[in-house]
């Protein structure tokens, strides 16, 4: 449906919702009702195809790989990458040291080691192999070789049980030849391996992300990775979780797959985990964000660094007899994002997507039709929809638009805010992160107070006539509908939005008030608003 577009002749009552800022985010047009995709009278034809416009790769939740990449590569630190993706999170260190994994893909133990081992109080000598079964341990001469002995065992142990110990101890599977770190027995669960979790790390890293990373401006990308992975894994079995060495914990293959670039990093963050309530947190992680953060434990927040990510946009094609099978509805008859987050590009991430078809209607949830439809995240819209999806706010954090929070990234903007919050090098140097937030209110509560008065008076000046030959060209009463919300941009830049009666008003550090009415209103948020122009540095009055 077309633009609906606000007009003097007769005044329409504009919402945040309406302009599409919901959490103060704005849309990129103002749609206001609509109707479905598709004519729910009319099934389509099981070859015919919807097009679907998505961001990211993965659930989207805590650190993106890719984004936090593309931090390190402006020159952000592991600790400030890490800060921004787990936003209610604290630095801590490691208490409990050792992990226990699944080797899910490993039916049995047999194991050598070429300095020896030790099992069942025994030592085993080089050259000598053990296996498990029924609780026992058999010692043999070499893998499958003359038995030597056989004890009470479920748990080979290396020769000296220290973390980061040379290749020649760490034990080695018989069949496959892989070789792992600390001890390897066999659990309720099958096949596991007990080990330092430093040295669990360095078998997650190169696996989870990419060790050229290090040679290309993202070693603390693969620092903060480090971390990440290292507060996963205490998180997950602190909470009693089963980690394995998959995708549904985090990849690990043990010592064969280390890289020297990726253990560089594990060795210089040894011990740093992130706290959450003083408790490991469980800092989930995916490849890509899209540019913006799912939320969740932790608060949603832009990802500028995601920008370099192969998968920052894509576009997937879904036959509609794939979706009418998928979701079991007969012939699908509509498909649609019927509740999104409203954070970055579109409406946001999907929340809850509605399947019509000829013999049921189905709602999922966005990550279920993200699963289903094998997309690459549950951030996509259908292209072609008319109809607005409901926007179900997340939690934000203080770098997200509409968060409320801080400006934590002021070195572009602090000559600009030195002339509207004066003192503003008190709250430290560019840069100085720690500095900015632990004084971010009085800050913002400056920022608020001048923006405000700007837009007051910008408000006053909108009563008076354009042409004072031409009282008819008045604007007329403004009619607030809201206060001044604090928003930042697409540029990262924060200011004031106040939307009005029949317009809105727009207020930053670098542009100033300005005010923009009917038209001018409607071509600036066809062509993405905040989000794609930045704040308005002109008034647009018609």
């Amino acid at each position: 449906m077309p633009n609906v577009r606000p007009s003097r002749a007769k005044k329409r009552t504009l919402t945040f919702a309406a302009l599409g800022l919901a959490p103060a985010l704005v849309a990129g047009g103002l749609l206001v009702g609509g109707t479905d995709l598709l004519d729910g009278d009319v099934g389509l034809a099981a070859d015919s195809s919807i097009t679907l416009v998505g961001h990211g790769h993965g659930h989207g939740r805590g650190l993106g790989q890719w984004g936090a990449y593309g931090y390190a590569k402006k020159g952000w630190s592991a600790d400030r990458i890490l800060r921004h993706y787990y936003g209610n999170t604290t630095a801590g260190k490691v208490g409990k040291s050792d992990v226990t994994v699944s080797l899910s893909e490993k039916k049995s133990v047999s194991v050598h080691a070429a300095a020896g081992m030790r099992v069942g109080g025994q030592t085993v000598a080089p050259g000598q192999a053990v296996s498990l079964s029924g609780g026992n341990a058999t010692i043999t001469r070499g893998c499958g070789g003359p038995v030597v002995k056989t004890v009470p065992a479920t748990q080979v142990d290396p020769i000296n049980t220290a973390p980061n110990r040379p290749a020649n101890e760490l034990l080695t599977f018989c069949a496959g030849d892989e070789a792992y770190r600390g001890s390897v027995g066999l659990g309720s669960s099958g096949v596991v391996n007990k080990l330092h979790v430093d040295d669990y790390v360095k078998g997650v890293i190169p696996k989870e992300s990419m060790p050229s990373w290090g040679d290309t401006g993202g070693f603390e990308a693969l620092k903060a990775q480090a971390v990440a992975a290292r507060s996963y894994i205490l998180a997950g079995l602190e909470q009693g979780r089963k980690m394995d060495n998959t995708q549904s914990s985090q990849m690990y293959h043990g010592a064969g797959g280390e890289d020297p670039r990726t253990s560089r990093a594990a060795d210089a963050t040894a011990g740093q985990i992130r706290l959450l309530n003083g408790k490991p947190a469980l800092t989930e992680f995916s490849a890509s964000t899209g540019g913006y953060t799912a939320g969740g434990d932790f608060p949603a927040v832009v990802d500028a660094g995601d920008s370099i990510s192969p998968t920052h946009n894509w576009k997937a094609t879904v036959s509609a007899g794939s979706i009418a099978s998928a979701f079991g509805v007969g012939s699908l008859k509509s498909f649609e994002v019927s509740e999104a987050n409203g954070l970055g590009d579109g409406s946001g991430r999907a929340v809850k997507v509605r399947v019509v078809g000829t013999n049921r209607t189905v709602e999922a949830t966005g990550d279920q039709a993200r699963t289903k439809l094998q997309l690459k995240s549950d951030w996509f819209s259908v292209q072609g929809q008319k109809s607005m999806p409901k926007i179900v706010k997340p939690k934000v954090g203080p770098e997200a638009p509409g968060g409320g929070g801080g400006l934590l990234d002021l070195s572009p903007l602090t000559d600009i805010l030195n002339k509207v919050v004066p003192g503003l090098s008190a709250f430290g140097m560019p840069g100085d992160i720690d500095g900015i937030t632990s004084q971010m209110q009085p800050l913002i509560q400056k920022l608020i107070e001048e923006g405000t008065k700007a837009l007051d008076l910008k408000a006053a000046a909108l009563e008076r006539p354009v042409n004072r030959e031409r009282s008819d060209n008045s604007q007329g009463s403004t009619g607030t509908v809201s206060a001044p919300e604090l928003i930042t941009d697409g540029h990262g830049m924060q200011g004031l939005v106040q939307v009005l009666e029949n317009g809105v008003l727009y207020f930053s550090p670098l542009t100033g008030a300005h005010a923009l009415f009917g038209d001018a209103l409607t071509d600036y948020l066809a062509q993405g608003g905040l989000e794609k122009l930045g704040y308005p540095n002109r008034d647009g009055l018609h």
